[in-house]
């Protein structure tokens, strides 16, 4: 089994021993309750990570970290992968951006559909995107990855279109797609984009404007997902066909 990870943003000041306090400490004494002897992971959440040994764990959240190698750099696996989430009700958005995280998806993009019931404004947009990146943080870190998946702020539809039109390879997942993305034509590297609509469904001036930018529908299988699980089923067949799950 991998060592737990936690993240310490500032890796550069890693030296001989490194004492991680704070909400992260708590966690690793008083959740996790490390001993001494145990090996730790110690990550930026970009790539960047050194591997230790549990010197000490001293109160409730104070853990002293020895034995640290130099620090390293996990590189990008390509192609890279994003997934465009139109916003879920209630709290199915985080359990979409934790499924996908765990299962290895490199970037979601939260998206303000014209048939999302949730929309995200002011403060409290502010709130719900601080939620799913903290969600990505966190599933990151229970997964044992080194680099998170970055969470975009949200975009509009005409925005996704730019995205898609940048793309290596633009899918929309919609039933009325005429292909399998099992069958799909993958780039070996670059950029895949897919877009997942809300419950309501993406409206047909979404997917004309989509399908001008480049981006074809495709649909997963004979069942409608939900949208909250749609990105992650997506995902773990892009990840299997790519090769980035040999």
């Amino acid at each position: 089994m991998t060592a737990p990870v936690f993240v310490a943003d500032q890796l550069d000041a890693v030296g001989a021993e490194f004492v991680l306090d704070g909400p992260e400490g708590r966690h690793a004494v008083s959740v996790k309750r490390l001993r001494p002897g145990e090996a730790v992971v110690l990550t930026d959440g970009r790539g960047r990570f050194t591997e230790g040994v549990v010197k000490a764990a001293e109160g409730k959240d104070r853990l002293v970290v020895a034995e640290l190698t130099a620090v390293r750099e996990e590189p990008e696996e390509g192609p890279r992968i994003t997934v465009v989430q139109a916003l879920p009700k209630g709290d199915r958005g985080e359990l979409a951006v934790e499924t996908m995280t765990e299962v290895g998806v490199d970037a979601i993009v939260p998206w303000a559909a014209a048939r999302c019931v949730t929309q995200w404004k002011g403060e409290r947009g502010a709130k719900a995107l601080g939620k799913w990146r903290a969600t990505a943080r966190e599933a990151g870190k229970q997964s044992r990855r080194v680099r998170f998946p970055d969470v975009a702020d949200a975009a509009t539809s005409r925005q996704v279109a730019s995205l898609l039109a940048d793309a290596d390879f633009a899918a929309v997942l919609h039933e009325s797609g005429d292909a399998p993305l099992a069958t799909a034509e993958l780039p070996t590297e670059g950029d895949i984009v897919l877009v997942v609509g809300p419950e309501g469904g993406v409206s047909p001036d979404e997917l004309a404007l989509f399908t001008a930018a480049g981006a074809r529908p495709y649909r997963l299988g004979r069942s409608v997902l939900r949208t909250s699980t749609a990105g992650t089923a997506a995902t773990a067949l892009l990840l299997g066909r790519t090769g980035r799950w040999d």
